[in-house]
């Protein structure tokens, strides 16, 4: 797209060789021309950031980062706040006019602005409805930029993105870090995934519960005795005690004390952990965490048959989804339960656990989790 000077230099050259019976007649012709070449410049490369996806946001709206700006000197693991005016913030899947969630990207351009936005290290989602997050940066120079998402992490018409900003990291050994102190946790507390099981079949956008025994949920940075907030661990080892939790793709915080969360997992074996965070993120004294459990992410049509006979974790996690003994086995009562389903769902009653069975048990459980 030629720039405003291109343009207006055409215009006198072609003004040029136009002779108006009056200088007047000139004089309107040229400011006319002068206007449409103005109009054509607007339309240049910021004509290809006004377009983005079906939801729309107001004029005027703007996100932004709160105590960041272009320069800044942060530690490794910084908790960077976002603002957002003239709209509000709602959870991913939550379709509301005016509202949306954010997204941080780190040391990446600005994805494609019609399209959903990537879910990596470099593209993190808040879509629990997040204000803020503490990441993990390595020493050196980072860039940062914020975008809204709609309810299907997809930018607004017209997008609503931060300037890109670049800040130095400093090494923690050189900024004097210290070994952060962990909280006390009170006996019998405990940490666990309300419906997920080890060995379960889940769909790659999943929505997880999360459920706390002898403890209270507080957000991201409120000290509270006997609190925390939840963090998954995904495809990761147990993070260390000794300082704060990652906060990257395989490390997901949910520091606004959420007490369920969107995944998105690629197909394949993958295994999930909770851990529970203090106000700094560190794990507590002893830790909270539940034990890792492996899932299968697979659509309902790539998924193997469950009937009676069967045996092992998938039937066990049929049968917790159906509020009954979840022994594996699948046996009369089990038949029973999933024929009964089946009736509720207007399924087929042969009491089969194929694809339009697990796909309705699929959107049982999301539906449950909302």
């Amino acid at each position: 797209m030629p720039d405003l000077l291109q343009i207006t230099g055409e215009v006198e050259r072609t003004m040029k060789s136009i002779t108006p019976t009056t200088a007047f007649k000139r004089a309107r012709c040229l400011a006319w021309a002068f206007t449409i070449a103005a109009a054509m410049a607007s339309l240049g490369p910021a004509s290809a950031q006004t377009k983005g996806g079906p939801a729309t946001s107001p004029p005027g709206a703007a996100v932004y980062f709160i105590g960041i700006k272009d320069g800044d000197t942060l530690s490794a693991t910084p908790t960077i706040h976002f603002g957002l005016r003239k709209m509000s913030v709602a959870p991913a899947g939550i379709g509301r006019e005016n509202a949306g969630h954010h997204h941080l990207i780190i040391d990446a351009p600005l994805p494609p602005l019609d399209q959903p936005i990537p879910n990596d290290f470099n593209h993190l989602h808040f879509g629990g409805g997040q204000s803020e997050a503490q990441v993990t940066l390595t020493p050196g120079k980072h860039t940062l930029q914020l975008i809204l998402g709609d309810k299907d992490h997809i930018p607004h018409t017209p997008p609503v993105y931060s300037e890109r900003i670049t800040v130095n990291v400093v090494d923690p050994a050189q900024s004097g870090a210290s070994a952060a102190k962990r909280q006390p946790a009170p006996g019998g507390a405990e940490v666990y995934f309300e419906n997920v099981r080890d060995g379960q079949y889940i769909p790659a956008h999943m929505i997880i519960r999360f459920g706390l025994l002898n403890m209270g949920v507080a957000p991201a940075g409120i000290n509270k005795p006997n609190t925390g907030h939840h963090h998954v661990i995904i495809d990761a080892p147990t993070p260390s005690s000794d300082g704060p939790i990652p906060n990257d793709f395989n490390h997901l915080h949910f520091g606004a004390g959420q007490t369920q969360g969107e995944v998105t997992l690629t197909p394949g074996p993958h295994t999930l952990q909770l851990v529970l965070g203090d106000a700094d993120h560190v794990p507590h004294d002893p830790p909270v965490m539940s034990k890792q459990i492996t899932v299968n992410v697979a659509e309902p049509d790539q998924r193997p048959a469950v009937r009676r006979g069967t045996n092992g974790p998938s039937v066990a996690a049929v049968q917790a989804l159906l509020g009954i003994t979840a022994d594996g086995a699948f046996g009369p009562e089990t038949e029973q339960a999933v024929t009964e389903f089946q009736r509720g769902a207007n399924l087929p009653t042969d009491a089969i656990v194929g694809p339009s069975t697990w796909k309705a048990l699929d959107d049982m459980n999301n539906a449950k989790s909302r």
